[in-house]
Parts: C-alpha cells; structure tokens; sequence
C-alpha cells in the first residue's frame, strides 16, 4: 500500500493545507484513537506541541478526534518531543503524540506519534492508522456515555527537568561552566535553560522568547550564525544548539566552531567504552554519516551499523541489536539507556558530562577526527520519480565506480519534501565534485 499521509517522521505539511488541515487532523485523531483501543479501560492520549502557531489549530482537532472515540486526553502544552515520548510511558498512557515540523519554519507543521512503550510507531500500525482515516468516520464513533474527557495537566515540565538531570551522575555539577544555549523559540524554550542552571552552570538563553511565527527562525540547530556570535561576545565554554521540537542538537566550542552529530556520536561511544557502559561492540548511524566516523570507530575496535535516513529507523536497529548509542549527522542523538527517541538536551548533558571528565575544552573534546570531504545537494522535483530513469542510474553507477573504495554516494529522495538529494564523500574532493555535479544534471535534466 502506497503511505498517503505519513512520511519519514509522522505526518507533516504546511499548516491549513492537506494534511495539515483540521478536518484531516480529526480523522487522524479518530483513527489513531481506534487503532490503539484495547479492552475495557479508559484509554489516554498525551498530547504535546512546539510553539507554532498552528499547534493550537491542530491541537484542538486532535482533541476533538480522540474524545469522539472514547479516550480521554492530557495535554502537555509546549513539550519537547522526547520528553512526550518519556512522559507517554511515565503516565501510562496509550499513545503519546507531539505536534511538531521539528526544524522546519514556522509556516510548516506535523503529527507524530509514540506508542505506549514510548517509541515511534512501525509502518505497520502507520499503516493501520491510514486505512482507519480512510473509513467513514460514523463507523467509529461511540455512544454519548463514553466519550473521552479533555484536560490540561500542570507540573510535567519539571518532570522532564528531572528526568533529564538524573541522567548524569548524583555529584556531578555544570559549576564553573558558562553555557549559552539556543532554544531555536521552540519547545524547549523553558525546559532546558532550567535544566542547566539546576545543575549549576552559568546559563545564557537565546532563542527563549517564541511568539508562533519565530521557531527556527535565523536560529537553533539548523543555523548556528547566532550562536557562535553569542559564545564569542560572552566568551562561554560551551554553545548549545537545539531545533524546534528539541530531539536534535548541535554543539558550538569555545571558538565558534560547530560540532556536528557524528562528532558527538563519537565523544559519547568512546566515553562510555572507557567506562565500560557501551552495551554493543559499535554504534548505529544512517547512510549520512561521515566516513571519517566510520574510520574513527574502526581504529578503537568498534563497528558503525548504517540504517536508512530517519531516527526510528536507527532506534529499530538499536532495539534489534542491543546497541545503546546511535543517532544522526543532523543531531538526532539516541541514548537508549535514558530515551527511546532522539533527546538533544540528554546528548548535550552527556557531552558536557566527557567535558567535566577530561577536564579540557570543548574544541578538544569534541574534535574526535577529520570529516572526509562530503558534497550535498538537492535537486527539487515534480510528478515521476527520476531516480527511476535509466540514464539517471547509469550516471549514478559511473560515479561509483569512479570513486570506488576511497568514497561513496547516497541518492535518495527526501522523505518530507518532493527533492532528491545527492551526497558523497571521498578523499579527494575534486573528483568527488566532479561526480556529484553529473549526477545532479542528469536526476535535473530528467526531472524538468
């Protein structure tokens, strides 16, 4: 069955147009409410968003979908989405949801959803869930007497809070640390400039002050200019970078220079090693990490398992083969000792956890190897697929034979938008430009 509403990270489109509509988010509401009733309980939905203005729009939909089918509602208000997936299993509840376009702009938004183990759903219940949005919707409705109840709760916020600093050692303290920390005037606006001051660092918040049109806006993970700025001028230790729904982070040193996912990636998995904490012999990362991580690994004994783009499909593969660190190039980090989804404030604490250890600054710290030279382009699309024509494959195979064992490509369509995007890497960049430069006129020529 082709997915006509879920995508690589839930649903996701641009607010007050298909999906992301209110009629569509009441459908989405009563299915997934169907779909995850199980016996004669009250059922329970947590609901939690960013700061967009449309949250509220398809917050109320989603409201008004789940109680007509039975379940009772909590709405969370701004939460970080791993903290919605934490907060899912912590009130027993049997589907969690977090509305959310994670680092996109304001004018986008999204549905994703966690079942009650407090992971991401399989395509096999996205798929119940689209054939249930499908049915007539009188079919699913229940009798007056059993509608659901709607309230919001109070309080969770500082559950996180401390979720999030018990991760790190009871003596551990951020004393001494200047930190600045952008929020990307998202969800965690309010959540983890607390965190950090409880645990005693000297806390600079930029990025804290949303007002629905301003998320990801010149900030947050996805564009750090701000933040180095802001590190300089206050001359910090440390700059931490979070997206809109906070399940990513980038980490900025003393210098200004960012620290992207696989650099931290490799901080956490040598950390843990040493301590004797990693549970497999390896890390997961998708098919967008650096080669240089996978040399990295290597020479410490360790593997680098590739998945395909999309943190639930590193968390499948952590789950199916007992890894407890993995993540993405883009900041998705997941720890499964504390988190079933990507958490950027856990990976930023575990990280500063290596810095206080060692002792040196973050530019040593977090500067574990040398990236191979990587090329990444997009090339926008409409109607046929052109990784589908034949002299689009053939460019693409003559490319890998150029590059052969000293590099390698990734082409893949963009699971949330209509772009095919083209990355490789290799030792020497110049063949490697040459390479990709083809390959994106032919998937350009194919694709007018």
């Amino acid at each position: 069955m082709t997915r006509k509403y879920f995508g690589t990270d839930g649903i996701r489109g641009t607010a007050n147009r298909a999906p992301m509509t209110p009629d569509i988010a009441l459908k989405v509401g009563m299915a997934a409410g169907v779909s995850f009733r199980n016996g004669a309980h009250r059922h329970r939905v947590v609901i939690g968003k960013d700061t967009r203005l449309s949250g509220y729009m398809i917050e109320n939909a989603l409201v008004a979908g789940f109680t007509s089918v039975g379940l009772d509602v909590l709405l969370l208000g701004p939460m970080p989405t791993p903290a919605v997936a934490m907060l899912t299993r912590s009130v027993r509840a049997d589907l969690g949801v977090m509305i959310s376009a994670s680092h996109n702009p304001y004018h986008d938004n999204g549905i994703k959803f966690f079942g009650p183990d407090g992971y991401k759903l399989s395509d096999a219940v996205e798929k119940e869930i689209e054939v249930l949005i499908e049915r007539d919707s009188d079919t699913m409705l229940v009798s007056p007497s059993k509608l659901g109840r709607a309230r919001r709760i109070d309080g969770m916020r500082d559950r996180y809070v401390e979720f999030a600093k018990r991760t790190l050692p009871r003596e551990m303290s951020l004393s001494g640390l200047r930190i600045v920390v952008d929020c990307a005037n998202g969800a965690a606006y309010k959540v983890a400039p607390e965190a950090l001051w409880e645990l005693g660092a000297d806390v600079i918040a930029i990025g804290d002050e949303p007002d629905g049109y301003n998320i990801n806006l010149n900030c947050g993970s996805t564009d750090t200019e701000a933040l180095c700025r802001k590190v300089h001028e206050v001359r910090a230790d440390i700059g931490i970078a979070l997206d809109g729904d906070a399940d990513r982070v980038i980490i900025v040193d003393e210098n200004g220079e960012v620290v992207d996912g696989d650099q931290l990636m490799a901080v956490v998995a040598q950390s843990w090693l040493e301590d004797g904490r990693l549970s497999a012999s390896g890390i997961v990362a998708t098919v967008m990490s650096n080669l240089g991580l996978e040399r990295y690994l290597d020479g410490l004994g360790l593997s680098l398992a590739r998945t395909r783009v999309g943190d639930r499909y590193v968390v499948e593969h952590m789950r199916q083969h007992g890894f407890n660190v993995g993540g993405e190039q883009s900041g998705h980090i997941v720890l499964s000792d504390f988190a079933t989804t990507g958490d950027g404030l856990v990976a930023a604490l575990q990280v500063l956890a290596c810095v206080s250890k060692l002792g040196r600054p973050v530019s040593e710290v977090c500067r574990r190897f040398e990236p191979v030279p990587q090329i990444l382009k997009n090339v926008r699309y409409q109607g046929s697929a052109p990784l589908d024509n034949p002299d689009v494959q053939s460019v693409i195979e003559e490319g890998r034979k150029v590059l052969g064992n000293s590099g390698r490509l990734v082409i893949r369509p963009s699971g949330t938008e209509a772009l095919i995007r083209v990355m490789g890497e290799a030792d020497n960049q110049d063949v490697l430009a040459g390479v990709v430069d083809r390959i994106v006129d032919a998937v350009t020529h194919a694709a007018a």
